[in-house]
């Protein structure tokens, strides 16, 4: 009986979110209830096809390709995808993450300049606060401390990244699955 009630719900829960991952129990049911009410009924990021906390923003989510997790599920984070942003497969973001693929012109406030796309590789963790700036490419397994700011790319992977600016203040083991 409860297997039944849980796939009605997914199946509800399916027909408003377009990206939605059926087999993810790391999101509690209750919890995808409340981020539907909150998104889709409230209007709460309502443009974005996956489960989004109502305090965070996710600005062109046309341009963000989610890998398993999803981003902006955490308190507080700011998602700016306006020149895309890739995350790979069991990318954690916590809360107040904020990702920034866009600059200003600095000769022309008013002006926006266009770039790569901020890529983040598969198993990698953002930590609370962090701040993650445009054109950025984050290496397999690189864990990004609470607070940092990554103003450059870090490709190596097997690393954890910290400071402001950011830089290697450890190499790591590869990710164990």
């Amino acid at each position: 009986m409860k297997k039944i009630f849980k796939s009605a719900i997914y199946f509800f829960l399916n027909l408003l979110f377009k990206e939605l991952n059926k087999n993810d129990s790391n999101y509690p049911v209750s919890e995808l209830l409340k981020y539907a009410y909150k998104q889709k009924i409230a209007g709460y990021n309502r443009n974005v096809p996956w489960p989004v906390h109502f305090t965070s923003q996710v600005k062109c989510p046309e341009k963000i390709l989610r890998g398993t997790k999803y981003p902006g599920y955490a308190k507080g984070c700011y998602i700016d995808g306006r020149n895309g942003i890739i995350f790979e497969e069991n990318v954690i973001t916590g809360p107040k993450v904020s990702i920034i693929s866009q600059n200003h012109d600095v000769l022309n406030f008013n002006t926006y300049l266009t770039g790569k796309p901020v890529i983040i590789r598969k198993n990698s963790w953002l930590s609370t606060g962090c701040i993650i700036l445009p054109e950025v490419e984050l290496g397999e397994h690189t864990i990004v401390a609470a607070g940092a700011v990554v103003t450059k790319s870090f490709p190596d992977g097997n690393q954890i990244i910290a400071g402001n600016p950011a830089q290697v203040i450890k190499k790591i083991e590869p990710y164990r699955e």
